[in-house]
């Protein structure tokens, strides 16, 4: 099969020979600048694509560590409060007690692609530190080109990646498997779990073996948030108890985009919110700094902001958030969210920083509070769709601009149709579809 999805079976003739073409476009690559022709032999597709990605994210082939964003201190505090943390124990009976005498490596990464776990073959660890595979480093691809963790988050799918693939030329020794883990509640994308040694990590039955276990990790912590839930709702002296551990099982999110109203949801509880506590709210989780009365009149109220009315909204505010957790009161002097808050405007945002511009379109539900005026929400709604845009028609699929072509934004985008046509073959039936659609628009718009 020509440029299959995963690679030849390690030892083969053929993976012999993609090795080969592999360090061929390693030697265009040079030549290039980091360019990658659509032509170029011998390189799976999505390879291809990735090394694309890779090179439009300015990631260096030839720095041989990946950064180390963590220090170990703001490690640690990260893992006790990841979602991810509870169900590590599964991990470790699955895939890293068996790995090792095995000759690999299991990591562990958030939804960013920084390792907050790896773990398996002593040997194999020292050796792994020499290119910084370690806990607390940033894998993504933005930061190490092609990798299966950095490149399985970007495409949210399992990926393999074998010796030269790898976009860093001192990563070619090694090859991995990498899986995507999804919120069994909401399937957003909370992290990757990854395994990575010689040959042996890219064959078919490892693949297997982290696809399962990455399911029974995710039926896990279901059931652990189903026994939190049982345990709130039952005698009052365990509820404390739960509240406490309810934040190792759920990341605190903030629904904005394509509503009017946002969706609240902290410690797996949910609450729709009035018009003016989501713009209060959409401000404040992008200023995790705080911003003071003055500042957020300014943001918040078109013309000239009252602070007694601020006052008396963010006092209805507390109360509804008081309900859900009396830990994620926002503070005063400055006003501030004591709790982080993922925003799915800011999910957007960290996928587009990373390249992954399929998953931020999947997460993009339309425009961020679109009727609101707010001063603040304009600005961020603006960027945001400002910037999914030109990521897509500077590095867009064909089928990504068409699905981003339905969003009421895109009614009346003459750009980004003409950008469909120059993708599309000359005979694809699709472009008749987009023609008409041009044929619309200049009807629609003409006096």
């Amino acid at each position: 099969m020509r440029n299959p999805v995963h690679p030849p079976v390690p030892g083969s003739d053929a993976a012999e020979l993609l090795q080969k073409r592999a360090l061929v476009g390693h030697e265009r690559l040079d030549s290039l600048r980091l360019g990658v022709p659509e032509d170029m032999a011998g390189l799976r597709r999505l390879v291809r694509e990735s090394w694309q990605r890779s090179a439009n994210l300015q990631a260096n082939p030839d720095v041989p560590e990946a950064p180390l964003a963590m220090d170990q201190d703001e490690l640690e505090e990260y893992r006790r409060q990841h979602p991810l943390a509870t169900i590590m124990p599964v991990i470790k009976k699955l895939l890293v007690q068996p790995s090792h005498d095995s000759g690999l490596l299991v990591a562990v990464g958030d939804d960013v692609g920084r390792l907050l776990w790896v773990d398996g073959d002593p040997v194999m660890q020292r050796r792994a530190e020499g290119m910084m595979f370690v806990a607390g480093a940033d894998w993504s691809e933005a930061s190490v080109g092609t990798s299966a963790p950095g490149t399985a988050l970007a495409l949210d799918r399992s990926i393999q990646i074998s010796g030269a693939e790898h976009f860093k030329r001192s990563v070619h020794p090694w090859s991995c498997t990498a899986v995507p883990f999804h919120d069994p509640d909401s399937g957003a994308v909370l992290g990757v779990v990854d395994i990575t040694g010689t040959e042996t990590a890219v064959a078919a039955h490892t693949l297997s073996l982290v696809e399962a276990t990455v399911a029974a990790a995710q039926a896990q912590l279901r059931i652990e948030r189903l026994q939190l839930a049982a345990a709130v709702k039952d005698k009052p002296r365990r509820r404390s108890a739960a509240a406490a551990s309810s934040h190792a099982l759920y990341r605190n999110s903030l629904q904005l985009l394509g509503r009017d109203q946002a969706l609240l949801s902290i410690d797996g509880r949910t609450v729709s919110l009035s018009a003016r506590h989501s713009e209060i709210l959409a401000i404040l989780s992008s200023q995790p700094a705080g911003l003071s009365a003055e500042d957020l009149c300014t943001q918040l109220y078109p013309g000239d902001g009252s602070a007694v009315t601020l006052r008396a909204e963010m006092v209805r505010l507390r109360k509804v958030i008081q309900e859900l957790s009396p830990d994620a009161v926002p503070g005063s002097r400055p006003y501030r969210l004591p709790v982080e808050l993922l925003p799915d405007s800011g999910q957007v945002l960290s996928c587009l920083q990373r390249g992954a511009h399929r998953i931020a379109l999947e997460i993009y539900k339309g425009a961020l509070l679109p009727r609101s005026e707010a001063p603040g929400v304009v600005q961020l709604r603006e960027r945001v769709s400002h910037l999914l845009r030109e990521a897509l028609l500077s590095d867009g699929s064909v089928d990504s601009l068409l699905k981003y072509a339905e969003l009421p934004e895109a009614k009346y985008d003459v750009d980004l149709r003409l950008a469909v046509l120059k993708l599309l073959p000359p005979r694809s039936p699709k472009r008749a579809a987009v023609v008409a659609d041009l044929e619309r628009i200049e009807t629609e718009l003409t006096p």
